[in-house]
């Protein structure tokens, strides 16, 4: 048995709990400014941590980072960049220098058949700017145990959990050089709509107390509470150095992740372009970039009323989503598709993906055994991995309100280990 076909076995055969509620306490609540904050969560969002972990093969982790690589070196092409930014909106357009932080690309493992070009690779179904659920997630990891003796051996995170604020931490440092200022930002503005009523609001509490351990203030806003006067922009009298964006219209100092980002990455008419090998070689990309992306990226097209007829009797097969959507809002499996909701499809700026099912996990809900699906996102800043997380769900995307799901911590298969009773 490979480490692949042994993440599997334990995915599917290991369904016991093993995360330490204390220990994730202590991890939520490092400092007294977020006290009672684990309290909060398991009564107003019961399904944000699964109590499971889910294993995954290093090969696999390595096939996520060779897609990611991928992706990055096609990006940084100037005829994809004149090519996606000509159809984006004008403050799209500039680029203002830094990268983006909490990048998210989202993958299914699925097993795709034999005949299958990439066969075994991981399917990258979405990117997104700003991925939440990165500080949450390294909690998560840090409040884990052995919950049986078959698992002991492959308790390795897929990054070194202790360096991850310091790594965070520089990142953002990063992109405050790359628009030319020097030092550290003095203030950072952590900015969504309503923040008190987003879901992953606790994940800004996390952020704002990161930042002040650094000895950098932060403020969690609106952004109608930022104002621009005197070339600077305040909150209440305060000026603010660096905009931590989690909105999730891009298209509205130092903002990451910022429009431009989003229009190179985020916009899902872009899969169209990274998973069609012709018009990649068109582009100048390299052929073994191709191939890597053709196996790491379902085809994915942009659904008009040229190919409206093609997609609807293939619709079985298609998942459609919104081009500039998030959060699986207004997205659609094709098998549930009715001709009043495709009409607005058509009409409405929507690409069709091929179907990635995604793979399970095994959980255990009051002593019965229930497999929920799974997906992986991993967290990266200029194209490197910072950190692997696995979402649990049940129905037709992650939705954090499916008993026994929501973030789960990805751990790495130790090669060669057997596992008693799954082998």
């Amino acid at each position: 048995m490979d480490a692949r076909q042994l993440a599997d076995a334990l995915n599917i055969g290991c369904d016991c709990r093993s995360l330490d509620p204390a220990r994730l306490r202590r991890q939520l609540e490092a400092e007294p400014a977020v006290l009672g904050l684990a309290a909060e969560i398991e009564r107003s969002r019961p399904h944000l941590f699964s109590a499971t972990a889910v294993f995954m093969a290093p090969a696999t982790l390595q096939a996520m980072a060779d897609v990611i690589a991928a992706v990055e070196a096609v990006v940084a092409l100037p005829a994809y960049q004149a090519r996606v930014l000509a159809r984006a909106p004008a403050i799209a357009t500039r680029d203002p220098g830094p990268k983006g932080v909490f990048m998210g690309f989202d993958f299914h493992l699925t097993h795709r058949g034999d005949g299958d070009h990439g066969a075994g690779t991981p399917q990258l179904i979405e990117i997104n700017t700003n991925a939440g659920g990165a500080l949450l997630n390294r909690a998560l990891a840090r409040a884990q145990h052995a919950c049986c003796a078959q698992i002991v051996p492959h308790l390795q995170p897929t990054a070194a959990l202790d360096t991850l604020d310091h790594c965070w931490l520089d990142s953002f440092v990063n992109e405050w050089a790359l628009q030319g200022r020097g030092g550290r930002p003095r203030r950072v503005a952590i900015v969504d709509k309503t923040p008190a009523l987003q879901y992953l609001h606790p994940e800004f509490l996390l952020f704002r107390q990161l930042f002040r351990s650094a000895g950098i203030d932060a403020v969690i806003c609106d952004p109608a509470e930022l104002v621009f006067t005197d070339g600077r922009l305040h909150h209440g009298s305060a000026p603010i150095d660096l905009v931590y964006n989690r909105l999730t219209d891009f298209y509205l100092v130092v903002l990451t992740p910022h429009p431009h980002a989003h229009a190179l990455f985020a916009d899902k008419r872009n899969l169209a372009v990274l998973s069609d090998p012709h018009q990649l070689a068109a582009l100048g990309v390299a052929p073994p970039l191709i191939d890597r992306l053709v196996a790491g990226v379902p085809r994915t097209v942009e659904v008009g009323s040229g190919n409206a007829e093609t997609l609807w009797a293939e619709r079985r097969t298609l998942f459609f989503k919104p081009a500039t959507g998030f959060g699986s809002r207004a997205a659609y499996r094709g098998d549930k598709l009715t001709r009043r909701v495709w009409a607005d499809i058509v009409g409405g700026g929507y690409v069709a993906q091929r179907i990635a099912p995604p793979s399970a996990r095994r959980i255990s809900i009051d002593r019965q055994p229930s497999d929920l699906k799974l997906d992986i996102r991993a967290y990266t800043y200029g194209g490197r991995i910072q950190l692997v997380a696995a979402r649990l769900y049940r129905g037709q995307a992650t939705n954090f309100r499916t008993p026994g799901g929501g973030f789960a911590p990805v751990f790495l298969i130790r090669e060669g280990e057997p596992v008693a009773g799954l082998v």
